[in-house]
């Protein structure tokens, strides 16, 4: 129980740390989209800039301030706030109210004011004392002090008791508000002290993370800590909700005075519904379109985004049971790249029209780019059920149901998208991806029935592995294409509709990750692959009469040898396969440890089976006369530098690694976001 409150405090401390940032960001964004006329004298325009400036430095401060030091400050800004309505609340009392006549004039155009006098008097009391009262809750005053404050508060209102003259009243409602003033600036004078050494601190603390954590670790925990990505989503939901209503309240009030009629398209006799369908497809493309129209809108529509993408990737490996860590940076990937495409764009500096089009189709790209990263979800999940011959049907049908979304949304959407726009490279780009996506999720579907059907079989399947070799390596090549395709069409985009520096960037990287080193690791595992399967070839192979009789197992999968064994200059026996898979990993036997390459021909070791042990009827010294005094000279002779193996890695497990997941050193927003192709015409 006591573990469980304490768990409810922190969650509503950490609600109530966000909620008190969140007017900063406002702030901010105010002072960012309000008009600046510099106008024609130069004072006014750098008074102007320097307000501007202070404002937004001040809201940084605060932003960024440790919780504690956040919440000190609220409570000497709400005191300094109640202080204040306390003395405007004495001001309007002594000159617009008159007890005697019961009568008020209406002041900012409000009548909440009782008529009788004594009850207006009561109520006007009672308020004060609850302000008098928090005044001096928050700033922690002292009893003997706290009276004479609350007091000083309820004076000017007994003059109006008193009916004492105008002159005289307003007299004492200066007195009172000075007296409050002078306490209230005391105070402040008081914690400046406070704010120095906070500062001070504050300094020396961040000067020391930077030098021994750096700069890079310093904004992370200050992101962290200040819960960023949450503040700028309630800033994002709390601004579109408050449009919302203003939006909704002006249509009432439209509709109101129009009598009910007008607007799209409705019936001939009844009355009109309230909300029709192009009334509510009016308002939300307002909502979108004011959603996006500065750089912390985009920011806080990121992490919205970053919100939904994390629960749907969150989903989907629920679904399919992974539980990689790494397959869970969904709620990061996206975010960032709907930023940087916005960026690249030029989002928000774009006429609403321009900007609700331009969203609609970064939004395109950003989930054409977030089904890549679903597939690369689920591809290991395949892999792993259908190469550890899971047999649970359950297992298998959320995966492979998954991988038929991925096969079937992509051509409707290409579909739907060729059906409205007419081709420009833009829709060039969604489809390149469109399309290459599908041929990802072919080649996993072909290696995932290719593990299946060896699953089935009784006897190994010697040829699985350079089967899976030839898809995944016809995928990366498609892939590779359509690299340099969309690197054609990101030009194209940069030189003749909208180039940009973001742009250039972006292509520089995408060149670089998606067909540099591609192709770079795609040729060195050929060529590694190549040396593989000569040097396997150059190995002895026992056949017949002779595996028969060896009278033992492969020491790597434990299986007999049905058709044929090599024998490594240790003399152990292994599959061709088996001992392939094993030699992209290390140039060494699996058994003794001994280098299965050599320079010559010299015996490294009596002839033994992997037991120890010479064949039944045969004498080791007979073999090493034949079979191997005539092989391995010529191994000898065509042996390379052992380290040549050692990068190869496409063998059945580790052929994905370098080809299919290179590009994790090649994050997949590149791709999207060097081909946010589009010129601003269909």
């Amino acid at each position: 129980m006591a573990s469980t409150n304490v768990r409810i405090s922190q969650q509503a401390l950490a609600v109530l740390d966000v909620a008190l940032r969140v007017p900063c960001i406002f702030i901010i964004d105010a002072i960012f989209n309000s008009y600046y006329d510099p106008g024609a004298c130069w004072a006014g325009a750098v008074g102007k800039v320097l307000v501007r400036v202070l404002g937004i430095v001040v809201c940084s401060v605060v932003l960024v301030l440790s919780q504690k030091s956040l919440f000190k400050f609220y409570t000497l800004f709400f005191a300094m706030l109640l202080g204040s309505s306390a003395v405007v609340i004495n001001y309007y009392a002594t000159s617009y109210i008159d007890l005697s006549s019961s009568y008020y004039r209406v002041a900012l155009g409000f009548r909440l004011l009782p008529h009788n006098g004594p009850s207006l008097w009561l109520g006007l009391a009672v308020l004060q004392l609850l302000f008098g009262t928090g005044y001096v809750v928050l700033l922690s005053v002292r009893p003997p002090g706290a009276a004479l404050l609350v007091l000083d508060v309820l004076l000017p209102l007994s003059g109006l008791v008193l009916e004492l003259p105008a002159d005289a009243r307003h007299l004492v409602a200066v007195a009172s508000g000075l007296a409050l003033a002078s306490h209230t600036a005391v105070c402040l004078l008081v914690r400046l002290r406070w704010f120095y050494y906070s500062c001070r601190y504050v300094y020396l603390l961040v000067r020391h993370m930077y030098r021994i954590y750096g700069l890079q670790l310093l904004l992370e925990d200050t992101w962290k800590r200040i819960r960023f990505p949450d503040v700028l989503r309630v800033f994002w939901l709390t601004r579109v909700t408050a449009q919302a209503v203003v939006l909704a309240y002006v249509v009432h009030a439209a509709r109101a005075e129009g009598g009910g009629g007008g607007g799209g398209g409705g019936g001939g006799g009844g009355e009109q519904p309230y909300l029709t369908w192009d009334v509510f497809w009016d308002l939300c493309s307002s909502l979108i379109i004011s959603g996006c129209d500065s750089t912390l809108t985009v920011l806080g529509m990121s992490a919205v985004i970053s919100s939904m993408a994390h629960y749907l990737g969150l989903s989907i490996l629920a679904f399919i049971g992974s539980t990689e860590e790494e397959d869970k940076r969904l709620g990061f990937v996206a975010p960032v790249l709907f930023f940087i495409l916005a960026l690249q764009t030029g989002l928000s500096g774009l006429d609403p029209e321009e900007r609700l089009v331009r969203l609609s189709r970064n939004m395109c790209l950003l989930l054409t780019a977030i089904l890549h990263f679903i597939h690369g979800m689920t591809d290991p999940v395949l892999m792993s059920l259908s190469a550890s011959h899971v047999p649970s049907p359950r297992r298998h049908v959320p995966a492979l149901l998954v991988s038929l979304v991925l096969l079937v949304l992509p051509v409707l959407l290409s579909c739907l998208l060729w059906r409205h726009y007419a081709l420009n490279t833009w829709l060039f780009a969604v489809t390149a991806f469109c399309v290459e996506l599908c041929l990802k999720v072919l080649v996993s579907l072909t290696v995932y029935a290719l593990f299946m059907i060896d699953g089935r079989c009784s006897a190994l399947w010697e040829k699985l592995d350079d089967y899976v070799y030839y898809v995944r390596s016809a995928g990366n090549i498609v892939e590779f294409v359509f690299g340099v395709v969309m690197f054609g069409n990101g030009a194209y985009t940069m030189m003749f509709e909208s180039g940009s520096k973001i742009r250039a960037c972006m292509m520089c990287l995408h060149a670089y990750f998606n067909i540099y080193l591609q192709a770079k690791n795609g040729w060195k595992t050929f060529i590694n692959r190549r040396t593989a399967v000569k040097k396997i070839n150059s190995l002895p192979e026992v056949k017949g009469a002779e595996l028969r009789g060896i009278e033992d197992v492969c020491a790597i999968c434990y299986q007999e040898f049905a058709l044929s064994a090599r024998i490594t200059p240790c003399h152990h026996y292994f599959h061709a396969l088996c001992l392939r898979k094993w030699l992209y990993i290390q140039d060494t036997c699996p058994m003794c440890h001994q280098k299965v390459y050599i320079e010559d021909g010299r015996d490294h070791a009596s002839f033994s089976n992997n037991n120890g042990y010479a064949p039944a009827g045969e004498e080791p010294a007979e073999f090493a006369e034949g079979a191997e005094a005539e092989a391995w000279p010529a191994a000898g002779a065509g042996a390379e530098p052992d380290n040549e193996l050692l990068e190869d890695n496409d063998s059945i497990e580790y052929d994905e690694e370098e080809w299919g997941t290179q590009s994790g050193a090649t994050p997949v927003e590149e791709d999207y976001i060097n081909d946010d192709t589009d010129s601003n015409t269909d």
